[in-house]
């Protein structure tokens, strides 16, 4: 058996339902500095008003979140400050993808989960006909992206959190 089969049978993957963004933003909160971290109230509004675009995997023996990844449709080549503050932006028609968020659990870490909940969401946002997906990290994480199949486009323009993010590529027209 796979990897990844063993994975789908230990965990459900599909999207956020709304009455779990509590637990998104605790995750969140676990994942990432406060300076980084997505609010309680954008948390929410992601949640609920684009619960397509996030890729929850549920632990199947605890019926718990152990890890998720969101993300917000447009047009946009570039991943810009304001998609991490305002889900209004989304546009459900949008070509490219941009990731707003991976989380995964420290407990969770290091059994390929982040690898498998990213596989699951290119591959569905390929289905939808999507261009690429974006998305923004720190230097220490370019070598992981780049292992997922992204290409670094180096310096992003993002300053969120005050960092220096790079801005990573995965094209889905291949």
């Amino acid at each position: 058996m796979t990897a990844a089969n063993t994975l789908k049978e230990r965990f459900e993957f599909r999207n956020i339902r709304p009455e779990e963004a509590e637990e998104a933003v605790l995750i969140e909160q676990i994942c990432f500095p406060p300076h980084e971290a997505c609010s309680k109230e954008q948390m929410k509004e992601r949640a609920e008003m684009i619960p397509e675009l996030f890729l929850v995997a549920v632990d199947r023996e605890t019926g718990k979140l152990a890890g998720f990844l969101n993300g917000l449709a447009t047009d946009s080549n570039v991943l810009q400050d304001d998609f991490f503050r305002n889900a209004k932006l989304n546009n459900p028609e949008g070509e490219n993808v941009m990731l707003l968020g991976l989380d995964v659990l420290p407990e969770y870490r290091g059994q390929g989960l982040a690898r498998e909940i990213m596989s699951c969401y290119l591959k569905r946002e390929k289905e939808r006909g999507r261009r690429m997906v974006i998305l923004t990290c720190l230097a220490g994480k370019v070598g992981m992206y780049e292992r997922m199949g992204f290409h670094n486009r180096g310096i992003a323009q993002s300053v969120w959190g005050g960092e220096e993010w790079y801005e990573m590529e995965y094209p889905l027209e291949q």
